[in-house]
């Protein structure tokens, strides 16, 4: 008998449509002898309703959908359900769950959160691990801990910046220019921007904080761009180093996404030395954040050596994404990925034990 996957996407968040590409491709790899695929999509005005197939999200045709899909956080249910058009309800029960949801409200452990409480088994970081790593002020605390290098920092909220000449000064005593402005909690490099005197790092902040109350200021670290997946079931496993070309002057949204020029290497010329470091200190930070199931860890390379950039605990799965590229260039192609990952779901309370924060932190 099939088991019933239900496979979640779109969302709320700037990243929208980034999670409706990587639903389709996950959709497309997933064992259909094995799984019924129920599809469940979030409009970007957080109406949840039920999709009928990977060609209706490829065109957008879900979103108008008449039936509405609620996953009900009763624990006796394990349910998704479903109001007809004619107003009357039915049930359908959920033995997995595929989120495939990037940025607020669908990789910051709010939706984790509803998994737990119906107690429905589902594929990715928990609520913890999904918070922290999402905000990434709170990402670079915790590394801190580690002994990892990475870029220094100031973080400053929305309200500060009602004094915004002390803000900038309280930045400029720590961080020298150009410095990076970055929402906390915002995915994709939505609202990130460079400044590289006083006027553009107060435009830069006012930019960021329409995206998040929190702001992380950095300072700018020149080197190459690279990025290690992490998968995490019963043991933690990092795969190769993959280094990003942007084609912008830094990989924003756009250069990400919808520039043709912006490259992927997933076999890029690294010494070993380092692809060995960055895979390590990939996996420990996935342990430290208490990471379940899959993570992308990001990296810059410079001339002093390896600087580390931020975790996403829900990688795109386009077909540009680097995250399954890495994993097929270690001999795993996405089908066999897709099932490794759906089997953490059954696995997660042996699967968090191995990768509790606090053993990462030495605890």
């Amino acid at each position: 008998m099939k088991q019933s996957l239900a496979i979640v996407f779109g969302g709320q968040s700037s990243e929208h449509e980034i999670s409706c590409m990587s639903a389709v491709n996950i959709i497309r790899c997933v064992n259909k002898e094995r799984y019924r695929v129920i599809l469940i999509g979030i409009t970007r005005e957080g109406k949840w309703v039920k999709a009928e197939s990977a060609e209706d999200i490829a065109s957008g045709a879900w979103r108008n959908s008449g039936k509405r899909a609620i996953i009900l956080p009763d624990a006796e249910k394990k349910a998704v359900l479903y109001q007809r058009e004619d107003g009357s309800y039915e049930e359908e029960r959920l033995d997995v769950i595929f989120p495939v949801l990037h940025g607020m409200y669908g990789e910051d452990g709010t939706i984790q959160g509803i998994f737990e409480m119906a107690r429905i088994p589902y594929v990715g970081c928990g609520v913890l691990a999904s918070a922290v790593s999402m905000d990434k002020l709170y990402t670079k605390i915790i590394v801190n801990t580690l002994g990892i290098r990475q870029a220094a920092y100031v973080g400053v909220h929305r309200r500060e910046l009602q004094k915004m000449e002390d803000v900038i000064s309280r930045i400029e005593a720590k961080i020298p220019y150009p410095v990076f402005v970055k929402p906390s909690c915002a995915g994709s490099s939505k609202g990130v921007s460079k400044a590289a005197d006083r006027k553009e790092l107060r435009a830069a902040l006012t930019e960021a904080a329409r995206h998040d109350k929190k702001i992380l200021v950095e300072e700018t670290i020149v080197g190459r761009e690279v990025e290690c997946a992490v998968l995490g079931g019963k043991t933690v496993e990092a795969s190769g180093v993959g280094e990003i070309r942007a084609a912008a002057e830094f990989y924003d949204f756009d250069a990400k996404y919808f520039n043709a020029d912006s490259q992927t290497d997933t076999k890029p010329d690294i010494e070993a030395r380092y692809v060995e470091e960055i895979r390590k200190d990939a996996a420990e930070i996935f342990c430290a954040v208490g990471g379940c199931g899959l993570s992308r860890v990001d990296f810059f390379l410079t001339e002093e050596g390896v600087v580390f950039n931020e975790i996403n605990t829900l990688p795109g799965f386009t077909a540009i994404s680097m995250y399954p590229m890495l994993w097929e260039e270690k001999g795993i192609d996405k089908e066999t990925l897709i099932q490794k990952l759906i089997d953490t779901a059954f696995t997660r309370e042996e699967d968090e034990s191995t990768t509790h924060p606090l053993k990462g932190m030495g605890l």
